[in-house]
C-alpha cells in the first residue's frame, strides 16, 4: 500500500463497457459514478490512466483517504492493460487496488468482498490477472446481479433493473456498503504500517 502524508492511497475501478451503460455488465461503472457523486469527486477523460478518472481526498467515515476512481475505457474483456497502467502510474501496488465488477454466482443487490484468488470465470478480471502478469492480490468487490434463464451473455447486456440501480446509487444501502468496506481496506493498510 502507498501512503502519501499519512494517508492511505486506494484505486477503485469499477468494470463495464462504456458503450453499454446502465446493464448489469457494466455495474462497475455505474458504482464508480455514484461514489464520485457522493464524495463530490469530479470525473473527466484521461488519456494517461486509460479511461474517466478522477482523483480526491475524501472521508470514508473516520477516515481519510486519497481515492482515484476509475472507469477504463477498453471494453471490459480487454481492460486489463488499461487498469494494469493505471495502477502503475497510481497507487503502485495491487493491494491499494480494488475491483468491481459483476457477479452471476451472486444474487442481485449482494456485495461479495474478496481478496485474490481465480478470476472465477469473469473475462474481465481474467484480463486484469493476465496484464499484471499473473498477480491475484488485489481486492474484488462482486456485485450480485444474478443469473437469468437463458443466454448468460444476453443476460448480462440487459438493462439493470432500477431496483437495483437505486440500491447501489446516491443514498441507496447498496453504496453505504462499498463506502465501509472501502474504510476497512484503507484502515487496515494503515495499520499495517503502524499508523492509527
Amino acid at each position: 500500500m502507498t501512503v502519501a502524508s499519512g494517508l492511505p492511497q486506494l484505486l477503485v475501478v469499477g468494470l463495464g463497457n462504456l458503450p453499454f451503460p446502465q446493464t448489469r455488465h457494466s455495474i462497475g461503472h455505474l458504482i464508480i459514478d455514484a461514489l464520485a457523486a457522493r464524495l463530490h469527486i469530479h470525473m473527466s477523460t484521461d488519456r494517461m490512466m486509460g479511461g474517466v478518472t478522477g482523483r480526491s481526498n475524501v472521508t470514508l467515515g473516520e477516515t481519510t483517504v486519497s481515492l482515484t476512481l476509475l472507469k477504463p475505457k477498453p471494453l471490459m474483456n480487454i481492460t486489463g492493460p488499461s487498469v494494469a497502467g493505471a495502477l502503475r502510474k497510481s497507487v503502485k501496488v495491487s493491494d491499494a487496488m480494488i475491483i468491481i465488477h459483476d457477479s452471476l454466482s451472486h444474487k442481485p443487490k449482494a456485495l461479495s468482498p474478496k481478496i485474490g484468488g481465480s478470476a472465477n470465470g469473469h473475462n474481465g478480471v481474467r484480463s486484469i490477472i493476465s496484464a499484471l502478469g499473473g498477480e491475484t492480490h488485489f481486492h474484488r468487490f462482486r456485485i450480485g446481479i444474478g443469473r437469468g434463464p437463458g443466454d448468460a451473455a444476453e443476460y448480462v447486456l440487459s438493462k439493470l433493473p432500477e431496483e437495483e440501480k437505486i440500491y447501489w446509487n446516491g443514498d441507496g444501502i447498496g453504496l453505504d456498503l462499498i463506502c465501509n468496506e472501502l474504510e476497512r481496506i484503507a484502515r487496515k493498510q494503515l495499520g499495517s504500517q503502524g499508523l492509527p
